[in-house]
């Protein structure tokens, strides 16, 4: 073969791999919007308002017949939607290495979330249980979608891109939930204007997450190639078999359970702090709705910048390090949330900037950061215990956060109790050794990381 012919073909290979890339990066602009506008910013204070509705006179529901506090409701339905991921994520992961034919199952779990969360336009009156089990499917579809859309990244991204590539795909999202928060914002002041109601507003914007994270996930869909697989066709188990499997697999790369283990704790205090932060703002800083579309607005822009920029210090000072200063920052921020003055929605601003510099980053480093540490053929396995850590295990810090409210009554006690995930989290990060983890996952290692 000439030396054109090569250089013609590796060329070719290039062009397809950036091709696939942009339509990876789709899924993050598809599915954003649901962390965004759902979870994030409109679902927290709404579905807090529509259980005090069907409250007792003491301010306790009862589902199941058990006592909650009205104000807890939502916290707890993230954890519960967590927990549930536990026993689906790893059968998809397992499945997608099987058989090689991730996009099946990306399209399933994505319009199974999409749908549950169009159908939050019916969640009006005092249906906080339909409330609820929407929550429920939609956060554990989207868990499920992410093991699959982040076990791509080893594949489409050679290891010096996979930090810039990462971190794009985190850009995408952010600046599509920005996108779309400008839109609900305009609705959402503006309801008398255009003939709605305050609560119909707000579940338009629901709906319309749901309508947006469809519409776009058919280009991934058609963009994403399915890979044959070399794992054997008779090994698969189901649920916490598979996840057990998998963990003693592991056992062979300790590094990559340690690291694992670190984010395990980190990323449970930044999904805690996501999905409730609009809670706080509105139940103890008294900040109104569209405070909040403007704070969360304003995560978004800043994470866009801080996703980049982050992935500029990890290509100077190593993705380990710079997640190590983001977590620094993260616990500076909560402790400075701590102390807050109600009613002063320019402090609650500082705070929003903050975390949008920091949030994108430190996700998407750790991303890329894992993708070093999976044994090739592994991807869908591996990146369905990351997504345990990532999503999937991510119910202690709500569990802790609701805990702390039904006991104390206050949300300052329940912000300030996710310090801990932050200072475990650094601690156990900077105890891994990541070129040994690299190596001995069987992969080169990058000049930095």
């Amino acid at each position: 073969m000439g030396t054109d012919t090569v250089r013609e073909q590796a060329a070719d290979e290039a062009a397809e791999r950036r091709r696939e890339q942009r339509g990876w990066y789709v899924y993050d602009w598809a599915c954003s919007v649901y962390s965004t506008s759902v979870l994030t910013v409109f679902l927290g204070p709404y579905l807090t308002s529509v259980a005090k509705a069907a409250a007792d006179a003491d301010g306790f529901v009862h589902p199941l017949g058990i006592p909650l506090r009205a104000g807890s409701f939502f916290a707890y339905c993230v954890s519960a939607s967590v927990i549930l991921s536990i026993f689906v994520m790893p059968m998809a992961g397992a499945a997608a290495d099987r058989t090689g034919r991730k996009k099946p199952l990306l399209a399933v779990a994505a319009y199974l979330g999409a749908a549950a969360t169009a159908g939050m336009f019916f969640l009006d009156g005092d249906r906080y249980l339909l409330g609820g089990l929407l929550l429920i499917v939609a956060n554990a579809s989207l868990a499920v979608s992410m093991v699959l859309y982040n076990s791509y990244l080893p594949q489409i991204a050679p290891p010096e891109e996979r930090d810039a590539v990462s971190s794009r795909g985190w850009a995408f999202g952010y600046a599509s939930g920005a996108l779309v928060l400008v839109a609900n914002l305009i609705l959402y002041s503006a309801h008398d204007t255009f003939g709605v109601s305050e609560a119909t507003a707000v579940r338009i914007c629901l709906a319309s997450a749901g309508i947006w994270w469809g519409a776009f996930t058919l280009v991934p869909l058609k963009r994403l190639r399915d890979r044959r697989t070399t794992t054997p066709s008779g090994t698969s188990t189901h649920g916490w078999r598979q996840l057990a499997a998998t963990v003693r697999s592991m056992r062979r790369q300790p590094h990559t359970l340690a690291f694992l283990l670190a984010y395990l704790v980190y990323n449970d205090g930044i999904q805690t702090v996501i999905s409730q932060a609009s809670v706080y703002g509105s139940e103890e800083l008294g900040l109104d709705q569209s405070t909040l579309i403007v704070a969360v607005l304003l995560v978004q822009l800043l994470a866009v910048a801080g996703a980049l920029g982050m992935g500029r210090l990890a290509r100077t000072y190593g993705a380990k390090r710079t997640i190590l200063g983001s977590l620094v920052a993260w616990t500076v921020t909560l402790g400075a949330g701590y102390f807050l003055p109600a009613g002063a929605p320019v402090w609650f601003f500082v705070l929003a900037a903050g975390i949008g510099l920091v949030l994108g980053g430190s996700q998407a480093l750790s991303r890329s950061l894992f993708s070093h540490l999976v044994p090739p053929g592994k991807e869908a396995e591996y990146f369905s215990a990351y997504e345990m850590s990532d999503r999937g295990m991510s119910w202690l810090g709500p569990l802790l956060f609701g805990l702390t409210y039904q006991l104390t009554g206050s949300y300052r006690d329940a912000i300030i109790s996710l310090v801990a995930f932050f200072v475990l989290g650094f601690v156990l990060l900077a105890r891994v050794p990541v070129r040994q983890a690299v190596r001995d996952a069987g992969n080169p290692v990058p000049d930095r990381i």
